[in-house]
């Protein structure tokens, strides 16, 4: 569980913000944000296991999925090199994305070559869950709803944004310690979204 308060208002900032006037801001862009700076403090998470050579491969890029469930069923299409986008950049990128999904419009090219991925089952009210991971990545992020709840801050007890996040990984690549840390960084970053934000 993750006190999401500061990212809420940063999103409501954004809202308002001419740069961001054509694209639909909201907390999943500062998580995918967090994410890809997660990944280049952890690139072992970033990463595929080749079978063949019983070898982790590491990826050099971030290649971020986005899971949409769609009319046809879920698709997972992803932003190329999504670690080297402005955040205006990535908002326009997640936007287009999700709309082309939404209009069953995605191209088998927009849906091959994923390194890692984020999955929002808070569109559909669900707090958490187990995803399960794409084929040729090594890690699923898992997101739920943002809600109010009591949180203990400095001994009392006051209302908060909250969050759960869950990540899913293939241990042939991730360990606990590894996933962990992956974990404590997103979180970290959508409790205090200025160091994300400052750290590019």
């Amino acid at each position: 569980e993750v006190a999401v308060t500061a990212t809420m208002e940063l999103v409501a900032r954004l809202k308002r913000d001419r740069e961001f006037r054509d694209v639909k801001v909201t907390p999943l862009l500062i998580l995918a944000k967090a994410m890809c700076l997660a990944v280049r403090r952890n690139p072992g998470t970033n990463a595929t296991w080749d079978e063949a050579a019983q070898e982790i491969v590491l990826k050099r890029y971030v290649n971020l999925g986005i899971a949409a469930a769609t009319p046809r069923g879920l698709v997972v299409p992803n932003v190329k090199g999504a670690d080297a986008l402005s955040l205006p950049d990535l908002a326009r990128a997640l936007h287009e994305l999700s709309a082309t999904a939404r209009e069953g419009r995605t191209q088998p090219t927009d849906m091959v070559g994923g390194t890692i991925t984020i999955t929002n089952v808070g569109v559909f009210g669900v707090d958490g869950g187990t995803p399960i991971i794409n084929p040729g990545e090594a890690a699923i992020l898992c997101v739920g709803r943002v809600i109010a709840r009591p949180w203990v801050v400095d001994g009392a007890v006051v209302p908060r944004q909250v969050m759960e996040l869950s990540l899913s990984f293939d241990h042939r690549c991730v360990d606990g310690a590894l996933g962990s840390r992956v974990l404590a960084s997103v979180a970290g970053f959508m409790t205090d979204p200025a160091v994300a934000l400052a750290l590019g």
